[in-house]
């Protein structure tokens, strides 16, 4: 049974192989430069336009990564032997169908799960100097590079990407057991997949690990948007994730809009002297935060909950399989 998952693995695991060898070259010869990049002052013009292109370039790649795992190696396992009935020959076998469930989906996942910590580690390793240097620029980083708390940047960082791929493995897999058609279990897979990469940073992440909060005076000096919604500004903790803000009236209570004679501000009148109406009215601005220093509490929580949910629809796809017809 090992053999013959591994002679169904073998060309998709080579080719993923050479790829990662491919990208870990590029990134060996190129790492070494970006050593010195421990100021922040003039970082986009200390990178090159190649550097700059592979920091993004890394950023997107594991981003994706899993996926495509996902799509491609997880929504087939299944879906493909019921799909040609090949599954018929293979449950009435002496191995058993949970046996054979196991044994597919534990080895595939074991080398998507490297796959995508190989391709992790090295994107991390890569980007570290970039990273460190946009940590001290603050909430908002260094143009063009930001935190490695910042949403996008935080999921192609450290060991998430691992947790990542093996649920959108175990999920390819599962939708491949309930729809029992491969190109309709790849569609619903990246979309399932894309929708929990969309929920997880908005709702989920930033109360994995305890927010802190400060309340600074509206002053102008940190403004990052001012408008009919209300306004944001910056907050001076280098590497912190900013993940609500709220404006206070003077007796400390949340406004539910800001003043006309503020959201109508324009030019010629600076945004600077519009927050001075709003100073003088003692306002002042709430800042719920994620310091930097939270970085791997929030790695290790957010990767337990993608294996929570991969063991999870493990358990529905072995149940599946059992209950099944032959």
């Amino acid at each position: 049974m090992t053999w013959l998952t591994w002679r169904q693995l073998r060309a998709q695991a080579t080719a993923w192989g050479a790829c990662l060898a491919v990208l870990a070259a590029v990134l060996a010869a190129t790492g070494p430069r970006l050593a010195g990049l421990g100021d922040p002052a003039g970082l986009a013009a200390r990178t090159s336009t190649t550097e700059q292109g592979l920091y993004y370039g890394g950023l997107v790649l594991v981003l994706v990564l899993p996926a495509l795992i996902g799509m491609f190696w997880g929504a087939p396992l299944i879906a493909r032997e019921l799909e040609t009935g090949t599954h018929r020959l293979a449950w009435n076998q002496s191995v058993t169908r949970t046996r054979w469930l196991l044994t597919r989906l534990s080895l595939t996942a074991l080398a998507a799960v490297a796959v995508a910590g190989l391709g992790s580690l090295a994107v991390t390793w890569w980007s570290g100097p970039i990273d460190r240097a946009a940590a001290t620029g603050g909430s908002e980083g260094v143009d063009p590079f930001f935190p490695r708390l910042y949403p996008l940047v935080f999921a192609a960082r450290g060991i998430v990407p691992v947790g990542s791929a093996a649920f959108a493995f175990v999920l390819g897999a599962t939708l491949g057991v309930l729809l029992r058609r491969t190109l309709p279990a790849m569609a619903a897979t990246l979309g399932v997949y894309a929708g929990v990469q969309l929920a997880v940073p908005f709702w989920i992440r930033p109360h994995l690990a305890a927010p802190e909060q400060v309340t600074v005076p509206i002053d102008g000096g940190d403004l990052v948007t001012l408008g009919e919604d209300g306004l944001s500004l910056a907050l001076d903790k280098p590497g912190a994730w900013i993940t609500a803000q709220q404006t206070l009236d003077a007796s400390g209570h949340p406004v539910a809009a800001l003043p006309s004679s503020v959201t109508s501000c324009g030019p010629p009148t600076p945004a600077e002297d519009c927050l001075g109406t709003l100073a003088r009215l003692h306002y002042d601005q709430r800042i719920t935060y994620q310091p930097a220093g939270h970085f791997w509490p929030l790695q290790w929580a957010e990767t337990g909950l993608y294996l929570g949910l991969a063991l999870a629809l493990a358990a529905l796809c072995a149940w599946q399989v059992r209950r099944g017809p032959s």
